[in-house]
Protein backbone atom coordinates (compact mmCIF):
# COMPACT_ATOMS: atom_id res chain seq x y z
CA UNK A 1 0.00 0.00 0.00
CA UNK A 2 2.74 2.52 -0.69
CA UNK A 3 1.25 4.56 -4.23
CA UNK A 4 -2.33 5.29 -5.10
CA UNK A 5 -3.23 7.65 -7.75
CA UNK A 6 -6.84 9.25 -7.61
CA UNK A 7 -8.63 9.97 -11.01
CA UNK A 8 -12.00 11.84 -10.55
CA UNK A 9 -13.61 11.10 -13.49
CA UNK A 10 -17.09 12.75 -15.16
CA UNK A 11 -17.60 11.81 -18.66
CA UNK A 12 -14.39 10.62 -19.86
CA UNK A 13 -14.96 7.48 -21.74
CA UNK A 14 -12.84 8.55 -24.59
CA UNK A 15 -9.80 8.87 -21.94
CA UNK A 16 -10.56 6.75 -18.88
CA UNK A 17 -8.78 3.08 -20.54
CA UNK A 18 -6.02 5.23 -21.97
CA UNK A 19 -4.65 6.44 -18.78
CA UNK A 20 -4.96 3.70 -16.54
CA UNK A 21 -3.17 1.92 -19.45
CA UNK A 22 -0.29 4.18 -19.17
CA UNK A 23 -0.30 4.41 -15.21
CA UNK A 24 -0.04 0.67 -14.88
CA UNK A 25 2.37 0.40 -17.88
CA UNK A 26 5.03 2.04 -15.79
CA UNK A 27 5.23 -1.54 -13.56
CA UNK A 28 5.55 0.74 -10.79
CA UNK A 29 3.47 -0.36 -8.16
CA UNK A 30 0.96 1.98 -8.41
CA UNK A 31 -2.91 1.37 -7.59
CA UNK A 32 -5.50 3.70 -9.08
CA UNK A 33 -8.71 4.93 -7.92
CA UNK A 34 -11.32 6.48 -9.72
CA UNK A 35 -14.48 8.45 -8.72
CA UNK A 36 -16.72 8.64 -10.98
CA UNK A 37 -19.70 10.76 -10.52
CA UNK A 38 -22.31 8.33 -12.02
CA UNK A 39 -20.98 9.72 -15.99
CA UNK A 40 -24.28 9.18 -18.02
CA UNK A 41 -21.43 8.46 -20.84
CA UNK A 42 -20.53 4.94 -19.24
CA UNK A 43 -16.93 5.38 -17.86
CA UNK A 44 -17.64 3.42 -14.74
CA UNK A 45 -18.58 0.34 -16.97
CA UNK A 46 -15.17 0.90 -18.94
CA UNK A 47 -13.62 1.08 -15.42
CA UNK A 48 -15.43 -2.30 -14.28
CA UNK A 49 -14.70 -4.04 -17.21
CA UNK A 50 -10.73 -3.22 -16.54
CA UNK A 51 -10.52 -5.25 -13.06
CA UNK A 52 -9.94 -8.03 -14.45
CA UNK A 53 -6.35 -7.18 -15.99
CA UNK A 54 -5.38 -5.36 -13.00
CA UNK A 55 -6.18 -7.55 -10.03
CA UNK A 56 -5.77 -5.85 -6.97
CA UNK A 57 -4.78 -2.57 -8.59
CA UNK A 58 -7.55 -1.12 -9.71
CA UNK A 59 -10.52 0.24 -7.62
CA UNK A 60 -13.47 2.37 -8.04
CA UNK A 61 -16.04 4.75 -6.16
CA UNK A 62 -19.69 5.22 -7.64
CA UNK A 63 -21.06 8.49 -6.53
CA UNK A 64 -24.41 9.53 -7.00
CA UNK A 65 -24.35 12.16 -9.60
CA UNK A 66 -22.40 15.09 -10.53
CA UNK A 67 -20.79 16.58 -6.85
CA UNK A 68 -17.21 18.04 -7.79
CA UNK A 69 -14.22 17.97 -7.53
CA UNK A 70 -12.95 18.71 -4.24
CA UNK A 71 -15.67 16.58 -2.99
CA UNK A 72 -14.33 13.59 -5.10
CA UNK A 73 -10.66 14.23 -3.80
CA UNK A 74 -11.83 14.02 -0.40
CA UNK A 75 -13.93 11.24 -0.95
CA UNK A 76 -10.84 9.51 -2.22
CA UNK A 77 -7.95 10.64 0.36
CA UNK A 78 -10.19 9.15 3.31
CA UNK A 79 -10.65 6.43 1.16
CA UNK A 80 -6.67 6.11 0.60
CA UNK A 81 -5.92 7.12 4.22
CA UNK A 82 -8.10 4.30 5.36
CA UNK A 83 -6.25 1.81 3.76
CA UNK A 84 -3.18 3.19 4.57
CA UNK A 85 -1.25 4.01 1.55
CA UNK A 86 1.44 6.52 1.98
CA UNK A 87 1.62 8.29 -1.05
CA UNK A 88 -1.47 9.48 -2.52
CA UNK A 89 -1.40 11.19 -5.96
CA UNK A 90 -4.17 13.76 -6.97
CA UNK A 91 -4.21 13.28 -11.61
CA UNK A 92 -6.38 14.18 -14.80
CA UNK A 93 -8.07 11.36 -16.76
CA UNK A 94 -7.23 13.48 -19.97
CA UNK A 95 -3.73 13.15 -20.24
CA UNK A 96 -3.26 17.06 -19.16
CA UNK A 97 -0.36 15.60 -16.64
CA UNK A 98 1.47 13.02 -17.66
CA UNK A 99 1.35 9.58 -16.27
CA UNK A 100 5.69 9.45 -16.37
CA UNK A 101 5.83 12.44 -13.63
CA UNK A 102 4.26 10.51 -11.25
CA UNK A 103 7.27 9.14 -10.47
CA UNK A 104 9.26 12.39 -9.86
CA UNK A 105 6.45 13.75 -7.99
CA UNK A 106 7.06 10.62 -5.66
CA UNK A 107 11.01 11.24 -5.51
CA UNK A 108 10.09 14.51 -4.23
CA UNK A 109 8.50 13.15 -1.13
CA UNK A 110 9.81 9.35 -0.92
CA UNK A 111 13.54 10.79 -1.52
CA UNK A 112 13.86 14.25 -0.83
CA UNK A 113 11.57 15.14 1.82
CA UNK A 114 8.84 16.84 0.81
CA UNK A 115 5.19 16.64 2.38
CA UNK A 116 3.48 17.45 -0.49
CA UNK A 117 5.28 17.86 -3.68
CA UNK A 118 3.02 19.83 -6.61
CA UNK A 119 3.39 19.37 -10.59
CA UNK A 120 3.82 23.14 -11.04
CA UNK A 121 3.74 24.44 -14.56
CA UNK A 122 5.26 27.72 -13.45
CA UNK A 123 8.80 27.14 -11.96
CA UNK A 124 11.48 26.87 -14.21
CA UNK A 125 11.01 24.22 -16.60
CA UNK A 126 7.81 23.96 -16.20
CA UNK A 127 5.67 25.17 -19.59
CA UNK A 128 1.77 24.87 -20.58
CA UNK A 129 1.27 23.73 -24.50
CA UNK A 130 -1.67 23.71 -26.43
CA UNK A 131 -3.48 26.86 -24.29
CA UNK A 132 -5.69 29.41 -26.09
CA UNK A 133 -4.32 32.97 -24.73
CA UNK A 134 -7.21 33.54 -22.56
CA UNK A 135 -6.97 30.16 -21.09
CA UNK A 136 -3.02 31.21 -19.98
CA UNK A 137 -4.20 34.91 -18.80
CA UNK A 138 -6.44 33.14 -16.51
CA UNK A 139 -4.46 30.65 -15.04
CA UNK A 140 -0.86 33.03 -15.09
CA UNK A 141 -3.41 35.64 -13.29
CA UNK A 142 -5.00 33.67 -10.93
CA UNK A 143 -2.00 32.17 -9.73
CA UNK A 144 -0.82 35.81 -9.28
CA UNK A 145 -3.52 37.01 -7.64
CA UNK A 146 -3.93 33.86 -5.02
CA UNK A 147 0.02 34.64 -3.88
CA UNK A 148 -1.09 38.02 -3.75
CA UNK A 149 -4.03 37.30 -1.12
CA UNK A 150 -2.77 34.70 0.67
CA UNK A 151 1.23 34.92 1.03
CA UNK A 152 1.50 31.59 0.22
CA UNK A 153 4.98 30.77 -1.36
CA UNK A 154 3.96 28.38 -4.37
CA UNK A 155 4.11 29.63 -7.67
CA UNK A 156 1.48 27.49 -8.78
CA UNK A 157 -1.31 27.12 -6.47
CA UNK A 158 -4.72 26.17 -8.46
CA UNK A 159 -2.02 22.94 -9.65
CA UNK A 160 -3.93 19.96 -9.60
CA UNK A 161 -1.44 17.16 -10.11
CA UNK A 162 0.29 16.02 -6.67
CA UNK A 163 1.67 13.62 -4.22
CA UNK A 164 0.62 14.31 -0.57
CA UNK A 165 2.44 12.29 2.31
CA UNK A 166 -0.58 10.35 4.27
CA UNK A 167 0.46 12.24 7.60
CA UNK A 168 -0.63 15.28 5.02
CA UNK A 169 -4.00 13.86 4.91
CA UNK A 170 -4.44 12.09 8.21
CA UNK A 171 -3.31 16.16 9.83
CA UNK A 172 -5.46 18.30 7.54
CA UNK A 173 -9.08 18.49 8.68
CA UNK A 174 -11.09 17.49 5.43
CA UNK A 175 -14.48 18.76 6.88
CA UNK A 176 -12.80 22.11 7.07
CA UNK A 177 -12.22 22.08 3.35
CA UNK A 178 -15.75 23.79 1.66
CA UNK A 179 -14.72 24.40 -1.85
CA UNK A 180 -15.06 22.45 -4.85
CA UNK A 181 -13.06 23.52 -7.46
CA UNK A 182 -10.06 25.98 -8.32
CA UNK A 183 -10.68 27.10 -4.63
CA UNK A 184 -10.62 23.35 -3.15
CA UNK A 185 -6.74 23.21 -5.07
CA UNK A 186 -6.06 26.33 -3.53
CA UNK A 187 -7.25 25.37 0.06
CA UNK A 188 -5.39 22.35 0.48
CA UNK A 189 -1.95 23.83 -0.15
CA UNK A 190 -2.72 26.28 1.92
CA UNK A 191 -3.81 24.56 4.69
CA UNK A 192 -0.53 22.35 4.75
CA UNK A 193 1.24 25.69 4.38
CA UNK A 194 -0.58 26.63 7.28
CA UNK A 195 0.41 23.60 9.45
CA UNK A 196 3.88 23.41 8.63
CA UNK A 197 4.48 20.92 6.10
CA UNK A 198 7.37 20.98 3.61
CA UNK A 199 6.02 21.84 0.13
CA UNK A 200 8.09 21.47 -3.32
CA UNK A 201 7.39 22.35 -6.97
CA UNK A 202 8.55 19.97 -9.43
CA UNK A 203 8.36 21.55 -13.04
CA UNK A 204 5.75 19.75 -15.43
CA UNK A 205 4.22 19.97 -18.97
CA UNK A 206 0.82 20.52 -18.95
CA UNK A 207 -0.98 19.93 -22.50
CA UNK A 208 -4.16 20.54 -22.44
CA UNK A 209 -6.70 17.64 -23.85
CA UNK A 210 -6.75 16.36 -26.92
CA UNK A 211 -10.12 14.62 -26.58
CA UNK A 212 -13.70 15.30 -24.22
CA UNK A 213 -14.38 18.58 -22.80
CA UNK A 214 -13.17 20.40 -20.07
CA UNK A 215 -14.85 20.75 -16.73
CA UNK A 216 -14.47 24.63 -16.63
CA UNK A 217 -17.01 26.81 -16.42
CA UNK A 218 -17.89 30.67 -15.06
CA UNK A 219 -18.76 29.03 -11.77
CA UNK A 220 -15.55 27.12 -10.85
CA UNK A 221 -13.60 30.55 -11.38
CA UNK A 222 -15.90 33.21 -9.94
CA UNK A 223 -15.37 30.01 -6.80
CA UNK A 224 -11.50 30.92 -7.56
CA UNK A 225 -11.88 34.14 -7.01
CA UNK A 226 -13.82 34.73 -4.04
CA UNK A 227 -12.67 31.35 -2.16
CA UNK A 228 -9.45 32.75 -2.25
CA UNK A 229 -10.16 35.48 -0.30
CA UNK A 230 -12.60 33.87 2.43
CA UNK A 231 -9.73 31.76 3.00
CA UNK A 232 -7.72 34.51 3.84
CA UNK A 233 -10.05 36.40 5.72
CA UNK A 234 -10.55 32.66 7.62
CA UNK A 235 -6.63 32.38 8.46
CA UNK A 236 -6.36 36.38 9.44
CA UNK A 237 -9.72 36.20 12.05
CA UNK A 238 -10.83 32.50 12.28
CA UNK A 239 -8.13 30.73 14.22
CA UNK A 240 -7.76 29.20 10.50
CA UNK A 241 -4.99 26.76 11.87
CA UNK A 242 -6.67 25.33 14.37
CA UNK A 243 -9.78 24.39 12.62
CA UNK A 244 -7.88 22.53 9.54
CA UNK A 245 -5.54 20.69 11.87
CA UNK A 246 -7.64 17.27 12.90
CA UNK A 247 -5.23 16.73 15.76
CA UNK A 248 -6.84 19.27 17.52
CA UNK A 249 -10.36 18.04 17.03
CA UNK A 250 -9.08 14.41 18.79
CA UNK A 251 -7.87 16.05 21.45
CA UNK A 252 -11.15 18.42 22.35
Amino acid sequence: MEKLVIIPTYNEKENIAAILHAVFSLNLGYHVLVIDDNSPDGTASIVKALFSAYPGQLFLEERKGKQGLGTAYIHGFRWAVNKQYNFIFEMDADFSHSPADLERLYHACKKDGADLAIGSRYVPGGKIENWPFDRHLYSRGGSLYTRMITWMPVKDPTAGFMCYTRRVLETINLDAIRFVGYAFQIEMKFAAWKLGFKIKEVPIVFVDRKVGVSKMSKGILKEGVLGVLKIQWNSMFKNYKKRVDAGNLKHK
